[in-house]
């Protein structure tokens, strides 16, 4: 690795500036990589290793496992500036890092199962209860097959939903349970228009036993009754689905900044076919365009930032949002996702055709950012629906979690 980070001996594991430059410095090693990525159809081995020599995957990691314990708002920024270089890398850090705090709020004797004879663990997950699970004695047998399994690939365990079944089938109650990769297969199922580098591909398992000490009911972290001893640790006590929701939308302004970026860049030498201009910064249409996308991508940015923050505030206090919050930071998520990608539209509008050319990574970012932006947690009409329910004062009755 030709990267150094030794000069960051003595920073603070907290300065959200530190890990956002040690992503910044990781730029072009991962957009060097990225279209070998999309070829590949997994984030390549020299970039996962550079994230990891940078400590990108421990951004949510408890700091007694040599974590930084970063909040909602740092994670945003940290993997926005992950995908600024690949819009892949950066949704397999945030999912992974994800899965990581989902580690955190279990018993401190599953995270050192997980996290203790090897910090530098990865951890994969689908919280899609779309697994059974049956009693025996001093555990379940779980059996399932999970798809869209980002950072499958690169992780040692998964974090795994499931429903509770008694011996007629009938479900019981939702769970989640961290399961080791020598339990389950990962088949290469992910054939996608984008995010082709995440390598989100299907986990089976077939009657894998799981201890009891392992299973974490899902209404008690819907209810943010989590299990964890260190109660003290405060990045461990934000909100469950809303904290998750907010992991999908990091890598998405990465996305939108580096388009903006590629575009501004190029308009000062670019030329408007079939018009007088020479540079497409002297056209006026054209720059009332980029007027529109950098203003769509500022907004998404302060959706964005309100939702992080309120999440990170109602941990420091030690409370849970209420339904009308979670309702909002969901539709702020998804506002900030369809920010993204009109912004980027309108960018291609400006940048003109050649950025659909293999060798450009507008394509590869217009592809990234429309898959990833059509993630359940983020479709619009679903959100504001639950946030609209939200305003009128009635119950949610649209979606299972929340």
């Amino acid at each position: 690795m030709s990267t150094d980070f030794s000069e960051s001996v003595g920073r603070s594991r907290d300065d959200r500036s530190f890990l956002v430059a040690r992503a910044e410095r990781l730029r072009q090693i991962l957009a060097d990589n990225a279209q070998q990525g999309a070829a590949d159809r997994r984030v390549t081995e020299s970039s996962i290793a550079a994230l990891a020599e940078a400590g990108l995957f421990k951004v949510m990691l408890p700091r007694r496992y040599g974590g930084y314990e970063a909040g909602v708002r740092t994670s945003l920024d940290v993997m926005a500036a992950v995908a600024y270089g690949d819009g892949a890398a950066g949704w397999v850090v945030s999912l992974v890092n994800h899965s990581a705090w989902d580690i955190g709020l279990c018993p401190t004797r599953v995270q050192d199962e997980v996290f203790g004879a090897d910090p530098d663990t990865r951890v994969c997950g689908s919280l899609a209860p779309v697994g059974t699970a049956v009693a025996v004695e001093g555990g379940v047998r779980l059996s399932g097959r999970w798809g869209y399994v980002s950072g499958s690939l690169h992780a040692q365990w998964a974090m795994l939903g499931f429903n509770l079944v008694d011996e007629t089938g009938a479900v019981i109650e939702g769970a989640v349970a961290p399961v080791p990769a020598a339990d389950y297969t990962v088949s290469d199922t992910w054939f996608t228009a984008g995010m082709r580098g995440s390598g989100s591909n299907t986990l089976s398992a077939e009657d894998v036993f799981v201890p009891w000490h392992r299973v974490v009911l899902r209404a008690r972290l819907d209810a943010g009754d989590y299990p964890t001893e260190h109660k003290d640790e405060i990045t461990y006590r934000s909100g469950f689905y809303p904290t998750h929701t907010m992991g999908l939308i990091g890598p998405l302004l990465g996305l939108g900044r580096a388009a903006l970026d590629h575009v501004l860049d190029a308009a000062g030498t670019k030329r408007v076919a079939g018009t007088v201009f020479r540079r497409q910064a002297d056209s006026a249409g054209l720059q009332m365009l980029l007027g529109d996308a950098a203003l769509l991508i500022d907004t998404a940015h302060l959706h964005a930032y309100r939702a992080a923050d309120d999440l990170d505030d109602h941990a420091a206090r030690g409370e849970q949002p209420s339904f009308p919050t979670r309702a909002r930071v969901r539709a702020d998520a998804s506002r900030a996702a369809g920010q993204v990608v009109d912004a980027i539209t309108i960018l291609l509008d400006v940048h003109g055709s050649g950025g659909f050319v293999d060798s450009s990574p507008l394509q590869r970012i217009w592809q990234d950012a429309n898959v990833a932006a059509r993630h359940v947690s983020l479709l619009p009409g679903i959100s504001s629906e639950v946030y609209g329910k939200a305003l009128l004062g009635l119950p949610n009755d649209v979606v299972l979690s929340l």
